[in-house]
């Protein structure tokens, strides 16, 4: 087309920035320039979804030199913000913006837009008061993306206020911005206002449908969140790829792996199933409900794959308890082009822990330094996690106290409950209190991590003094830090509080029913547990196997040996409860505490699973209360091929011996016991003295 004018190239340039080939628009504008036709603000405007589209940062610039040099740079202002925001560059976008002399709706719109693009929510909601204090106008733009900021905050009273604002200003609520309220009632928690306001919708579109079944996902909701996807099918709406991301995480986490093949199904009538987003969403989904051939077929016909495509296949074998198979695709990441992130560091240490591995937790740490993720206090955070839970709490501590990485309260919540984990309950009420003086804010986790510490060690002052800081902190009235509570006063020996705090709990679970039953068995409670336990299922709550592990344990206690046959008969007649072998263990400490031996012994032959170290220990103990030295050589034999090398065993025997007056039998077991390079462990107790905890053992010599 010879001597094309301007209004022709901007058509075409136009035509192409919306094309799939953006770089093409950007060649065209070049020969525009070198055919001598000087661009207008129209040629600058329709370069902005193609530069917008490459987050090419040069051309960027390269384009504001040209709209300065043309003197377009107030009018294309708003332009210049756009692109250099979805180029990701918010602090530029600002300067443009501070720069314009005349802002009108659309210039706040756009940045407060590009802030939300950039995930900078809290910029976004100090412009809103801006306007708010300066009594500007808004326009939709603005008014959604305020709305974006405060529920990614979870800051409900600022949402309700930019509501407030959208009514006062008048602005025409359409079906985008009815769904951003909606949504900012979701993310700030509030979900039955946001399902009624989803009811409420004259119309509801594909994204309207979209948001709220995300947002039932997102919270917890996954069996909602599905009901919401089947009604939608039934309106005749087709999923997009938008869709699919967030209903088959839903499938995942209810294991509705028949709908999430529909789904796929529909991907491929649809073809989007090659889209990346939902090619990973796909295969999470798969990998998580255990269909991992699936899984791996997906992934591997994936064209392209980014490391979250990697992450989900990983993050899917070990929340199924295949740490092998997830080491394995880790190695076959190593292999491609593609850097690990994070995530995926995070997932290799996890699944360190299920293995129990240290060697793999340190190949692991060479990792991360490797791929220079020290700073990273997400990644820091697992590695103190899994250090802790391999048992070598000397590496956890000396990276928590000794590397700078940010630490969180996530991190001290860690390091709480890796000292609990290895028995160091003092430095874990230790570790509590320097979280304090190093002004962190306790929350729930940290609560439930120090309160079984106390309770370990008994120590009822420290118990108390943690109690006054959870109603300081309206921790209250929470159902976890209540259940630990309950714990803590009744191993405390308060089981008088214990029942008080129970009675006074407004929200009640099955978990609170299992620690007072706990407490009663402690405390040699017996028949008030049964009563108990028959008043948790007149409430309609689920008796578990944690349930019937704690009534028995009351019953064996008490020595209600009736009573426990009868609870014991009735878990696979009446509930539906497997007995483990804890519950065989009761009973047998049950009825040989009573003297019932010969019964007590039948019993363990006629178990349906091999008898552990538990079992045969019950009767061994009972042995030694009553003198029972042939039943005792009996369960001796069996512990000593379960665990050959623990002395405890030797040293209930030497006792049963010497209770008889065996003493040549007590000697040889002693013998037996030096030959094998066995020794007992000292005991070890205990005590708060003037509000501090002291330990001593046996053979100490300190009286003071």
């Amino acid at each position: 087309m010879p001597n094309k004018d301007v209004v022709a190239w901007n058509a075409i340039i136009a035509s192409l920035s919306q094309s799939s080939d953006p770089h093409e628009a950007l060649e065209f504008f070049k020969s525009m320039r070198f055919s001598g036709v000087e661009p207008d603000i129209v040629s600058f405007l329709n370069l902005v979804p193609a530069v917008s589209k490459l987050t090419d940062m040069d051309s960027c610039r390269s384009i504001h030199g040209y709209v300065i040099k043309r003197g377009f740079d107030e009018v294309f202002s708003n332009g210049l913000i756009d692109m250099y925001c979805k180029c990701g560059d918010a602090l530029v976008a600002r300067h443009v913006f501070d720069r314009v002399r005349v802002k009108n709706d659309v210039s706040w719109g756009t940045m407060m837009a590009g802030y939300a693009q950039n995930g900078c929510f809290f910029m976004v909601l100090e412009l809103f008061d801006q306007i708010k204090n300066e009594n500007l106008k808004m326009n939709k733009v603005s008014a959604g993306s305020a709305l974006l900021a405060a529920g990614e905050m979870g800051d409900l009273e600022k949402g309700k206020e930019i509501q407030d604002c959208v009514m006062q200003q008048y602005i025409d609520i359409d079906i985008l911005l009815a769904t951003s309220i909606m949504n900012m009632y979701a993310k700030c928690g509030e979900l039955e206002k946001a399902k009624k306001l989803f009811g409420e919708l004259p119309e509801k579109d594909l994204v309207a449908w979209s948001s709220i079944v995300a947002a039932f996902v997102q919270s917890g909701y996954p069996e909602e969140a599905v009901s919401l996807f089947r009604d939608m099918q039934t309106n005749y709406l087709r999923p997009n790829s938008i869709t699919l991301m967030s209903i088959l995480p839903a499938c995942a986490q209810v294991s509705l792996l028949r709908l999430g093949k529909s789904v796929h199904c529909y991907a491929l009538r649809a073809n989007i199933d090659s889209d990346i987003s939902t090619g990973t969403a796909l295969v999470s989904m798969y990998a998580k409900c255990r269909f991992f051939s699936g899984a791996l077929t997906i992934f591997n016909t994936m064209p392209c794959k980014d490391v979250i495509a990697w992450n989900a296949l990983i993050n899917g074998y070990i929340q199924n308890g295949f740490p092998y198979h997830a080491i394995e695709i880790f190695h076959e990441l190593g292999l491609s082009e593609i850097s690990p992130d994070s995530g995926t560091m995070v997932s290799l240490l996890q699944a360190c822990v299920l293995l129990n591995d240290l060697v793999l937790g340190s190949y692991t740490h060479g990792q991360i330094i490797k791929y220079a993720f020290q700073s990273d206090c997400h990644v820091m955070n697992a590695l103190v996690d899994m250090y802790a839970k391999c048992g070598n709490l000397s590496s956890a501590e000396m990276l928590f106290y000794r590397t700078d990485f940010g630490k969180d309260e996530v991190s001290w919540n860690i390091i709480i409950a890796g000292y609990m984990h290895n028995g160091h309950a003092k430095d874990s009420i230790s570790a509590f209190h320097r979280m304090r003086l190093e002004n962190f804010q306790p929350n729930v986790v940290t609560i439930v991590s120090v309160l079984p510490a106390t309770a370990y060690l008994a120590a009822l002052t420290e118990g108390m003094a943690i109690h006054a800081c959870i109603i300081r902190m309206g921790f209250q009235s929470n159902t976890l830090v209540g259940n630990s509570l309950i714990d803590m006063y009744a191993k405390c020996g308060r089981l008088n509080y214990a029942e008080k705090y129970f009675d006074e709990m407004e929200y009640k679970d099955t978990v609170s029913w299992n620690a007072m039953l706990a407490g009663h068995a402690v405390h040699g409670q017996g028949n008030r547990a049964i009563a108990l336990f028959s008043l948790m299922q007149e409430r309609h709550f689920e008796v578990d196997s944690v349930s019937f592990v704690n009534v028995l344990s009351a019953c064996r206690h008490s020595g209600l040996v009736e009573e426990g046959r009868k609870i014991f008969d009735s878990m696979r007649e009446n509930h539906r409860v497997v007995p483990d072998l804890d519950h065989y263990a009761c009973m047998v400490d049950l009825l040989s505490r009573a003297g019932l031996f010969e019964e007590a012994l039948e019993f363990i032959k006629k178990m349906p699973i091999k008898p552990d170290a538990g079992v045969w220990g019950a009767l061994l103990s009972a042995c030694r209360e009553h003198s029972n030295v042939q039943m005792g050589e009996v369960a001796l034999d069996h512990l000593v091929k379960l665990e050959p090398e623990n002395p405890t065993n030797y040293v209930v025997l030497t006792s049963i011996y010497a209770q008889s007056g065996r003493w040549n039998d007590a000697d040889k077991t002693k013998s037996k016991m030096n030959e094998r390079g066995l020794m007992k462990t000292p005991g070890c107790s205990w005590v708060e003295v003037n509000n501090q905890i002291r330990a001593f053992r046996v053979g100490d010599d300190n009286r003071r």
